[in-house]
């Protein structure tokens, strides 16, 4: 038997994917959560094979969710289950320890061929998916001297401000974003830089020559 925790934020879909699960011989479906801190507690607590996990969830989300999994239950394989079908999202999953990228509306077999390929150890994307990471590995590199290549303009402009050590509150003033906004950016910011925190983030960016000088004025 394979074991399975679904986590999905919407009731309904929840209950959905564990009816489907729970009707096909060879799973068990041991426990729901409903945003990404109950899916870690009922992952330590249940330690199932495999983790079918949403994205977007209130509170700890899908990727914060899938890197502490990987910490506390690291023979736990995760599969995300989501709506968002962006090379961010993908690449971000995989960056923080997924083993499978799948989009909703897949067909039942589809998510049962995926969880069963997954508990034995390969690592599986949806056909659109696969496509865009065989077509990532294959593309060289694009040359550049620019520091962190991989986030955003506005999130190199967070990452400035995290390496001269400024609060978030600060960091949204100076922008003139929302302190929740500058908080997800601070999020995507350690995801792709896989770090856990952002004094780590900070002492990279200074590193890579990030920051401001005394008087506050960019290098």
């Amino acid at each position: 038997m394979i074991s399975v925790l679904v986590v999905d934020d919407h009731p309904v879909v929840r209950s959905g994917l564990s009816g489907v699960l729970s009707t096909l011989a060879g799973f068990e479906v041991v426990g729901v959560a409903g945003d990404g801190a109950e899916a870690v507690r009922e992952t330590v607590l249940h330690r199932p094979d495999v983790v079918l996990m949403d994205l977007q969830m209130p509170g700890m989300d899908g990727l914060a969710a899938i890197r502490e999994i990987a910490r506390f239950a690291p023979t736990t394989r995760v599969c995300v289950l989501t709506m968002f079908d962006d090379d961010d999202s993908l690449f971000a999953a995989m960056r923080a320890g997924a083993h499978g990228y799948l989009l909703k509306g897949a067909e039942q077999e589809e998510i049962a061929r995926a969880v069963r390929a997954i508990a034995a150890g390969e690592v599986i994307f949806g056909p659109g998916v696969a496509e865009r990471v065989l077509h990532q590995i294959n593309t060289p590199a694009a040359r550049t001297s620019a520091p962190f290549p991989s986030l955003t303009a506005r999130e190199l402009e967070v990452l400035e401000l995290l390496a001269a050590a400024l609060p978030t509150s600060t960091i949204a003033d100076r922008l003139q974003l929302a302190p929740k906004t500058v908080s997800n950016h601070v999020s995507n910011i350690l995801t792709k830089l896989q770090v856990v925190d952002r004094t780590q983030a900070a002492v990279l960016a200074r590193d890579a020559g990030l920051g401001y000088d005394p008087g506050n004025h960019p290098r």
